[in-house]
């Protein structure tokens, strides 16, 4: 299966990745930001690296699509991936907020929409996808906490119109099956039960799964 996490910068996703990937058994993929040539170029100069940034990420989460697809078709069974955002984000909420915005140009929206548009016809949507919906306190408060040097410029504007373009995607998502997690109130690290909570969601997906097998 292709298990995937969405939310909002700060919202988690890396680490309930790692949780449940340890919790299953399953592999995991993360975002490529360990070693990303332009994210603290992009985050000092948006409008000159945001062009190059989507791009990167875009062709990134493509590389990632093709090995889910290598792992879930393995011999015996295939394997389990748990991955640290989608591709459809890129398009829907990064790359669409910066064209909204004026730091993508027009030209370099529609050239990127092309791409977009080109590779999702090769591209098979998630078994499940778990949404971690948080608001700006808890995103600031998570950001701060993990002190990336570059993201610390980034404002409660930019990260409030991530949280509107993440909610009208969700609110439109008919990709597959779709599990909405209000991470505000929940530490899934320090507090076991609020890690089984989220588990006892999963399980209960998973149980659907095999009676309709």
């Amino acid at each position: 299966m292709h298990i995937a996490i969405t939310g909002n910068i700060g919202a988690g996703k890396t680490t309930l990745a790692e949780q449940l990937a340890r919790h299953y058994d399953w592999d995991v993929l993360y975002e490529a930001v360990a070693g990303n040539p332009y994210l603290a170029d992009f985050y000092a100069d948006m409008p000159r690296w945001a062009f190059s940034l989507q791009v990167y990420f875009l062709n990134s989460r493509f590389t990632q699509m093709r090995r889910i697809r290598a792992l879930k078709q393995e011999p015996g069974g295939g394997r389990t991936v748990i991955q640290d955002r989608t591709i459809y984000e890129d398009s829907a909420i990064f790359a669409r907020n910066l064209y909204q915005a004026g730091t993508m140009t027009e030209r370099d929206y529609q050239t990127y929409r092309g791409v977009f548009d080109n590779m999702m016809s090769l591209v098979e949507p998630p078994d499940l996808m778990l949404y971690l919906r948080a608001g700006l306190p808890k995103l600031q408060q998570q950001i701060q906490k993990r002190g990336r040097s570059f993201e610390q410029s980034i404002t409660a504007d930019y990260l409030g119109r991530l949280n509107q373009l993440y909610d009208e995607f969700i609110a439109t998502y008919t990709g597959g099956a779709l599990l909405t997690i209000d991470v505000d109130q929940l530490d899934y690290v320090a507090n076991p039960a609020d890690f089984a909570a989220i588990t006892a969601q999963i399980d209960a997906w998973l149980a659907t799964r095999t009676r309709s097998a």
